[in-house]
Protein backbone atom coordinates (compact mmCIF):
# COMPACT_ATOMS: atom_id res chain seq x y z
CA UNK A 1 0.00 0.00 0.00
CA UNK A 2 0.88 3.62 -0.82
CA UNK A 3 0.98 5.87 2.60
CA UNK A 4 3.38 8.40 1.52
CA UNK A 5 2.22 12.11 2.76
CA UNK A 6 1.43 14.80 0.07
CA UNK A 7 4.21 16.20 1.55
CA UNK A 8 7.19 13.81 0.07
CA UNK A 9 8.45 12.83 3.86
CA UNK A 10 7.72 9.78 5.90
CA UNK A 11 7.12 9.52 9.72
CA UNK A 12 7.91 6.63 11.68
CA UNK A 13 4.61 5.42 11.28
CA UNK A 14 4.14 5.09 7.36
CA UNK A 15 7.79 3.54 7.41
CA UNK A 16 6.55 0.69 9.75
CA UNK A 17 2.87 0.45 8.06
CA UNK A 18 4.27 -0.20 4.35
CA UNK A 19 5.10 -3.34 5.08
CA UNK A 20 5.27 -6.68 7.31
CA UNK A 21 9.11 -6.50 7.83
CA UNK A 22 11.79 -3.92 7.53
CA UNK A 23 15.15 -5.85 6.30
CA UNK A 24 17.67 -5.45 8.45
CA UNK A 25 20.85 -5.32 6.31
CA UNK A 26 24.08 -5.29 6.13
CA UNK A 27 26.44 -4.65 3.57
CA UNK A 28 30.13 -5.93 3.46
CA UNK A 29 30.43 -5.08 -0.29
CA UNK A 30 28.77 -1.89 -1.95
CA UNK A 31 28.67 -3.94 -5.71
CA UNK A 32 26.22 -5.51 -3.70
CA UNK A 33 23.76 -2.35 -2.75
CA UNK A 34 21.75 -1.55 -5.49
CA UNK A 35 21.31 -5.13 -6.81
CA UNK A 36 19.90 -5.65 -3.62
CA UNK A 37 17.80 -2.85 -3.42
CA UNK A 38 16.12 -3.74 -6.88
CA UNK A 39 15.71 -7.42 -5.72
CA UNK A 40 14.06 -6.17 -2.60
CA UNK A 41 11.89 -3.50 -4.04
CA UNK A 42 10.55 -6.24 -6.56
CA UNK A 43 9.29 -8.15 -3.96
CA UNK A 44 7.52 -5.65 -2.44
CA UNK A 45 9.66 -4.69 0.06
CA UNK A 46 10.84 -0.91 -0.26
CA UNK A 47 11.63 0.11 3.16
CA UNK A 48 14.84 -0.76 3.71
CA UNK A 49 17.33 -0.53 6.88
CA UNK A 50 21.27 -0.72 5.77
CA UNK A 51 22.49 -0.70 9.23
CA UNK A 52 26.05 1.42 10.08
CA UNK A 53 27.74 -1.67 10.81
CA UNK A 54 30.20 -1.85 8.15
CA UNK A 55 32.90 0.84 6.70
CA UNK A 56 31.11 0.49 3.45
CA UNK A 57 27.50 1.43 4.90
CA UNK A 58 26.90 5.09 4.13
CA UNK A 59 28.19 4.86 0.45
CA UNK A 60 25.94 1.73 0.68
CA UNK A 61 23.03 3.88 1.34
CA UNK A 62 24.29 6.71 -0.92
CA UNK A 63 24.16 4.39 -4.38
CA UNK A 64 20.96 3.21 -3.18
CA UNK A 65 19.18 6.70 -2.65
CA UNK A 66 20.56 7.43 -5.83
CA UNK A 67 19.98 4.57 -8.05
CA UNK A 68 17.15 3.11 -6.49
CA UNK A 69 14.11 5.83 -6.14
CA UNK A 70 11.89 3.11 -5.69
CA UNK A 71 13.53 2.12 -2.40
CA UNK A 72 13.43 4.31 0.66
CA UNK A 73 16.40 4.01 2.28
CA UNK A 74 17.19 4.01 6.07
CA UNK A 75 19.94 4.11 8.03
CA UNK A 76 20.12 1.47 10.79
CA UNK A 77 22.33 1.02 14.15
CA UNK A 78 22.56 5.00 14.64
CA UNK A 79 24.13 5.75 18.23
CA UNK A 80 25.32 9.06 17.68
CA UNK A 81 24.32 12.66 16.67
CA UNK A 82 27.29 11.95 14.15
CA UNK A 83 26.08 8.79 12.56
CA UNK A 84 22.55 10.60 11.98
CA UNK A 85 24.19 13.32 10.44
CA UNK A 86 26.33 11.15 8.15
CA UNK A 87 23.10 8.68 7.62
CA UNK A 88 21.28 11.95 6.06
CA UNK A 89 23.93 13.21 4.36
CA UNK A 90 24.15 10.13 2.41
CA UNK A 91 20.58 9.93 1.38
CA UNK A 92 18.57 8.40 4.50
CA UNK A 93 14.97 9.12 4.75
CA UNK A 94 14.33 7.64 8.19
CA UNK A 95 16.87 6.03 11.17
CA UNK A 96 16.91 2.47 13.85
CA UNK A 97 18.57 2.87 16.64
CA UNK A 98 19.68 -0.16 18.48
CA UNK A 99 18.94 1.74 21.95
CA UNK A 100 17.75 5.12 22.97
CA UNK A 101 19.49 8.04 24.64
CA UNK A 102 17.93 11.94 24.32
CA UNK A 103 20.83 13.07 22.36
CA UNK A 104 20.51 10.67 19.71
CA UNK A 105 16.88 11.79 20.02
CA UNK A 106 16.99 15.20 19.79
CA UNK A 107 19.65 15.32 16.44
CA UNK A 108 17.48 12.84 14.78
CA UNK A 109 14.46 15.96 15.48
CA UNK A 110 17.08 18.94 14.31
CA UNK A 111 17.50 16.84 10.89
CA UNK A 112 14.05 16.02 10.10
CA UNK A 113 14.83 12.16 10.15
CA UNK A 114 12.17 9.93 11.74
CA UNK A 115 13.23 7.41 14.08
CA UNK A 116 12.45 4.21 15.40
CA UNK A 117 14.61 4.06 18.89
CA UNK A 118 15.36 1.04 20.13
CA UNK A 119 13.84 -0.25 23.66
CA UNK A 120 13.98 -3.14 25.58
CA UNK A 121 13.31 -1.88 29.20
CA UNK A 122 9.62 -0.49 30.45
CA UNK A 123 12.09 2.59 31.75
CA UNK A 124 13.39 2.65 28.19
CA UNK A 125 9.68 2.97 26.61
CA UNK A 126 8.87 5.71 29.24
CA UNK A 127 12.05 7.70 28.15
CA UNK A 128 11.51 7.62 24.91
CA UNK A 129 7.78 8.60 25.35
CA UNK A 130 8.50 11.48 26.92
CA UNK A 131 10.46 12.64 24.19
CA UNK A 132 7.85 12.66 22.04
CA UNK A 133 8.43 9.07 19.90
CA UNK A 134 5.53 6.90 20.21
CA UNK A 135 6.70 4.02 17.24
CA UNK A 136 9.62 1.61 18.47
CA UNK A 137 12.02 -0.77 17.96
CA UNK A 138 12.05 -3.71 20.34
CA UNK A 139 15.26 -5.23 20.54
CA UNK A 140 16.72 -7.80 21.00
CA UNK A 141 12.73 -9.16 20.71
CA UNK A 142 13.06 -12.39 21.36
CA UNK A 143 16.06 -12.22 23.98
CA UNK A 144 14.18 -9.49 25.85
CA UNK A 145 11.10 -11.24 25.51
CA UNK A 146 9.51 -11.88 22.83
CA UNK A 147 5.74 -11.79 22.31
CA UNK A 148 5.25 -12.38 26.01
CA UNK A 149 7.11 -9.21 26.68
CA UNK A 150 4.92 -7.27 24.06
CA UNK A 151 1.79 -8.82 25.42
CA UNK A 152 2.79 -7.59 28.84
CA UNK A 153 3.90 -3.94 27.71
CA UNK A 154 -0.19 -3.49 25.79
CA UNK A 155 -1.57 -2.39 28.93
CA UNK A 156 0.84 0.10 30.54
CA UNK A 157 2.11 1.18 27.12
CA UNK A 158 -1.40 1.12 25.15
CA UNK A 159 -0.61 3.78 22.60
CA UNK A 160 2.90 2.99 21.61
CA UNK A 161 3.07 1.19 18.58
CA UNK A 162 6.64 -1.53 18.14
CA UNK A 163 8.77 -3.23 15.25
CA UNK A 164 10.38 -6.19 16.80
CA UNK A 165 13.88 -6.77 16.01
CA UNK A 166 16.16 -9.32 17.43
CA UNK A 167 15.52 -13.20 16.78
CA UNK A 168 12.66 -12.50 14.00
CA UNK A 169 12.03 -15.08 11.63
CA UNK A 170 9.82 -16.26 8.69
CA UNK A 171 8.40 -18.93 11.47
CA UNK A 172 8.06 -16.93 14.38
CA UNK A 173 6.93 -13.19 12.60
CA UNK A 174 3.19 -14.16 12.08
CA UNK A 175 2.94 -14.34 16.22
CA UNK A 176 4.42 -11.13 16.74
CA UNK A 177 2.33 -9.24 13.74
CA UNK A 178 -1.08 -10.65 15.43
CA UNK A 179 -0.57 -8.90 18.33
CA UNK A 180 -2.86 -5.51 18.22
CA UNK A 181 0.78 -3.28 19.47
CA UNK A 182 3.17 -4.39 16.59
CA UNK A 183 3.06 -2.73 13.31
CA UNK A 184 6.05 -5.13 11.81
CA UNK A 185 8.97 -6.69 12.27
CA UNK A 186 12.71 -6.14 11.35
CA UNK A 187 14.60 -9.15 10.15
CA UNK A 188 17.60 -10.41 8.44
CA UNK A 189 16.11 -13.64 6.72
CA UNK A 190 15.15 -11.59 3.91
CA UNK A 191 18.73 -10.46 2.68
CA UNK A 192 20.58 -14.24 3.53
CA UNK A 193 24.45 -13.29 3.19
CA UNK A 194 25.20 -16.58 0.71
CA UNK A 195 22.66 -15.33 -1.30
CA UNK A 196 24.27 -12.10 -1.72
CA UNK A 197 27.58 -13.32 -2.16
CA UNK A 198 26.74 -15.53 -4.94
CA UNK A 199 24.07 -12.57 -6.33
CA UNK A 200 20.92 -14.99 -5.96
CA UNK A 201 19.16 -11.60 -6.46
CA UNK A 202 15.90 -14.11 -7.55
CA UNK A 203 16.06 -15.92 -4.16
CA UNK A 204 15.46 -13.19 -1.89
CA UNK A 205 12.75 -11.30 -4.64
CA UNK A 206 11.04 -14.45 -3.66
CA UNK A 207 11.58 -14.03 0.40
CA UNK A 208 10.12 -11.10 -0.03
CA UNK A 209 6.93 -12.04 -1.85
CA UNK A 210 6.67 -14.87 0.80
CA UNK A 211 6.85 -12.15 3.82
CA UNK A 212 4.70 -10.38 2.33
CA UNK A 213 1.86 -12.72 2.24
CA UNK A 214 2.21 -12.73 5.97
CA UNK A 215 -0.80 -11.00 7.38
CA UNK A 216 0.15 -7.66 9.21
CA UNK A 217 -2.77 -5.72 11.73
CA UNK A 218 -3.29 -2.02 10.76
CA UNK A 219 -1.97 0.66 13.24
Amino acid sequence: MDVKNTTGRWTALQVMQDAPVIPVIVLNDVAHAVPLARALVAGGIRMLEVTLRTPQALECIERIAKEVPEAVIGAGTIRSAADAQASVKAGALFGVSPGYTRNVGQACRDLGLPLLPGVATGSEVMMAQEDGFTELKFFPAMQAGGPAMLKAWSGPFFDVKFCPTGGVTLQNAPEFLALPNVVCVGGSWIVPTDAMKSGDWGRITQLCLDTVALKKKPA
